[in-house]
Parts: C-alpha cells; structure tokens; sequence
C-alpha cells in the first residue's frame, strides 16, 4: 500500500501535456514557453508542403474529430468544477497571451484513399510553438497517430484556460502489430459497442482490430452465400447478427482511424454453431467448408485470418491434401493461426504468423522461443488475457511484459511482429465491455508502442491514470486505477 499511497500523492505532479502512451522522444521548451489556445478559434490545416490536402477523407475527418474533442481537453485545474466548465465560452480571459491559432500537418506520400497494412509508416514529428505548430508525416496514418499526441498536449490551469507548451516530438512505433481482440459469439455486441471501442483503440494508437466474429456459441456473422448459418446459428438471426452493411461500416470506421480489421472465423475448432445452418456434418467430418472466402466476400476490404485449433478435425482438416491455405492465399489475404497448429507440426507455409496464446503448456517464452527459431512470425497475446480480472491494479502485470524477453537471436527477435490484448466474451457484454477494457489495455498500448525503457511503474500510473481522466472527458466509461477522482465526475459526466 505504500507504493499506492506515493503514486497518489505524485498524481498531482502529471505534467501538462502528459501523453500516453509514451512517444520516443519528447523535448518541452525549457524556458517554459507556452501559447493560449482558443478551442472555437483553432484550425486544423495542410501545410503547402503536403501530398495530401482537402478531400483525403482520413484527415479532413480526423480533423473535425479532433475539433470537436479540443473542447474536452484538459486536465483542468484544482478547484474549477461546473461554473466554470460553464464559462468556457468566454476564452479570450487573457488577451496578453500569445495566441496558437492552428496546427498544419504536412504529409509526404499523396496516398489518401486505401487502407493501412502491415507496412504503414506511423511515424511522425511534432513541433508546437506560438509562431507555428507543424505535424509532418510520412503517411496519413502517422499523421493521425500525431493529431491523437497533439490532443494530449493541450491542458487547462485552474482559470479553464487552454494552453499548450512548447514541445518538439519524434515518435513511431516499436511494433508493427498493435491488436486488440474482442470476442462476439459468446456474447452479441452491438455495432455501436464495436465503434467506440474503435475510437479508443485510435486513442491508445492500437492498430489492428481482430475480429472474432464467430465461435461455438453463436453465429453472428450474416453470409450472403450461406444465409442459414445466421439464420440458425445466431442467438437472434433478426437482431443479434452482423450484417454487409455493418461489417462494411466498421471495415470503413477503423480504416479512418489507422486500424486494419482481421476477421476470423475460428475452424476447424469451435464450430458447434456452424452445425445448425448445416454446413458441417459431424459424423462426417468434411474440410469442402472451410472455402471461407467464398462465403465472406465482403471480407475482400480488410486482411482475412483464418485460425486452426487443435479439435476432433485438425489433422484431418490440415491434411497434406488440405487445399485450406491455399484458398485464402488465392484470394490475396494473409493468415494466421493459433500456436496448437505449429505445436502439432502441421505443414504451413513460410509467410504464416503463429499467435502465441497459451499459458498452461509451458512459459510463452518458450514457446516464442520455439516459433521464432523455426523461422515464423510470432504474435503475443499469453499475458495479455483481459477478460481474466484481479483485485487490485492488474494493469501493471500486463505492462511490466517484455515481449521480447525470450532466449533467441536477434534475427528471432525480428520475427516478434507485436501482440493483442484479448477480450473474450464468457462473462463480458455490452455492459460491461468498456470499463474491463480501459484503461487496462492502455498497459498493453504502451507496451507495443513505446521504447523498451519506458517501464516505470510511478511514471506509468500519473500518465495512465491521468489518461484515464482525459477518457472520460471523452465520453469513454474508464474504470479507474486507485482511489481518487477526475473532474468530469463533478461536471455534469
């Protein structure tokens, strides 16, 4: 409890503009320069210099978004509660100020209109003054991993004033792979859940959102080829289904935010809910169902995923004759597969990414250890199962994970290409999917995002904690860390 009790006392000391997670460089003026910021005054433009400008639909709605949450920016002072949020309207209260009056951001590929892949460039640099705050990128998807930073910047004093500091940042990520997984099959949950979590995950610069669409229980997914897999395997084929325009609607709502969607459709294993439409005989056991992609075209938006799991079927189904790989390799998607497909040596192709989930067969480490060495890509997700909760701040376990702390080279360690935070459904619905989610999984954000040495608990909690806050302004349900409160709970939240 003592080590609880310093980090509330340091919650006080977060520094103006803390961010999270954490960018690889931050450089504040150290004279302490700092401009006014009038959030109805305040402009989001392209400089000259950019490839892209007005019509890139990735940034011209970002940069409403980021308009409209500038309102909410904060922290707020001690002291201020609903008067003064109340007040806001009446900015100008210190004329003398130097005023900031808009961020440019500069882009160098003119590429505006496709989706972000394994390959993005999410790079960018920063740099905010009272002369000129310029956001310059290699790609559009960096130049929104920046306005997300610039957002994080801006804070309020006692007086509701908004000011932002001057700061030079460079940042990119440390892994290229940066998911969130949420499971429903076992629970439905409604688009509208999905989206907002969409928007948080773009708030904690995740990237890849792993749909796990379908599963024993239910099967949500509404096939335009085989219309009775919903229609019998859905809890409620009328309203707890996912149908085109929805999957199109979240494909489209993540591609705005930087994130790619992998759907997955769980085989052989886990099917029990596909055997009511009739597409699997159990007496007989039959792999002609697997030819997903004929079965989603839809899917053809963002990269499929097909997982194999140790069940009844897999050596069956994972035959030398099973054409199952190379049918999603015709359709141009890329794969992946659960760890039990490599540990039962089934023959995969070269270019397959093996996610390491499981904790009961030995350290992950090892079986990190084992993927890398055979010379596939590894994704990590064994620790980071946030569906299971504890008493107390089990954020800190999830962080203090090195996901390269395993015995191998350093060409193995390449191969890691990043990891998940995992929601399965058993005990998690709509109810209560938002405050189990964040801010925990910010702990896995950092982690995947940040340099190596970004590990201090005491830093982590002020930040997360704060950002915790900075989340209900926004209208996200976060649990919080500890005791203590945020503004917004006095404030009309």
């Amino acid at each position: 409890m003592a080590g609880l009790g310093l980090a509330l006392l340091l919650l006080g000391l977060v520094p103006a503009g803390a961010v999270w997670p954490q960018p690889q460089l931050v450089r504040e003026s150290p004279g302490g320069g700092r401009c006014r910021l009038s959030p109805s005054r305040f402009r989001f433009g392209y400089a000259r210099s950019s490839a892209v400008g007005p019509g890139c639909a990735v940034l011209d709605q970002a940069f409403r978004r980021y308009q409209r949450l500038l309102r909410d920016a904060g922290p707020r002072g001690p002291g201020e509660g609903p008067e003064a949020a109340a007040a806001l309207p009446g900015e100008d209260t210190r004329p003398w100020e130097p005023l900031c009056a808009e961020l440019l951001v500069s882009v160098a590929t003119p590429h505006c209109d496709g989706f972000p892949d394994m390959d993005s460039v999410e790079s960018y640099k920063l740099s905010t003054s009272e002369d000129l705050s310029l956001l310059s990128s290699e790609s559009v998807w960096g130049a929104l991993r920046g306005l997300e930073t610039f957002s994080q910047l801006i804070w309020r004093d006692e007086d509701g004033t908004f000011y932002l500091n001057k700061t030079d940042i460079v940042d990119f990520p440390r892994f290229a792979h940066r998911g969130l997984l949420l499971d429903t099959s076992r629970h439905y949950l409604p688009v509208r859940a999905i989206l907002e979590t969409l928007d948080v995950m773009a708030y904690n610069k995740f990237n890849v959102f792993h749909w796990h669409i379908v599963d024993d229980p239910s099967f949500p997914y509404e096939s335009a080829a085989f219309p009775e897999l919903s229609q019998k395997g859905a809890y409620n084929p009328v309203t707890h289904v996912y149908t085109l325009n929805d999957v199109k609607l979240v494909i489209e709502y993540a591609r705005l935010r930087g994130i790619r969607v992998i759907s997955e459709f769980d085989t052989p294993g886990h099917t029990h809910s596909w055997g009511p439409g009739g597409r699997i005989r159990k007496s007989r056991p039959s792999c002609r169902g697997w030819g997903l992609a004929k079965t989603t075209p839809n899917w053809s938006l963002s990269t499929s995923r097909v997982m194999g799991e140790l069940s009844l079927f897999i050596l069956y189904c994972f035959s030398p004759g099973s054409r199952l790989l190379d049918i999603i390799s015709s359709y141009g998607k890329g794969y992946v597969v659960w760890q039990e497909v490599f540990d039962n040596g089934v023959k995969v192709k070269p270019d397959t990414i093996i996610h390491v989930w499981r904790e009961n067969a030995g350290p992950y480490q090892q079986e990190v250890a084992r993927v890398t060495k055979a010379g596939y890509r590894a994704l990590l997700s064994a620790p980071w199962y946030l569906n299971r909760i504890s008493y107390g701040q089990d954020w800190q376990t999830a962080y203090q994970v090195e996901p390269l702390e395993f015995e191998g080279s350093p060409e193995q360690k390449e191969l890691v290409i990043g990891g998940e935070a995992c929601m399965w459904g058993e005990y998690v619905d709509v109810t209560n999917l938002t405050p189990r989610l964040w801010p925990r999984a910010g702990a896995i954000a950092e982690r995947l995002w940040s340099n190596k040495t970004v590990r201090g608990l005491q830093d982590a909690y002020r930040r997360l904690a704060n950002f915790r806050c900075t989340l209900l302004r926004r209208g996200i349900q976060a649990q919080p860390l500890f005791t203590g409160y945020c503004d917004p709970e006095y404030s009309g939240f």
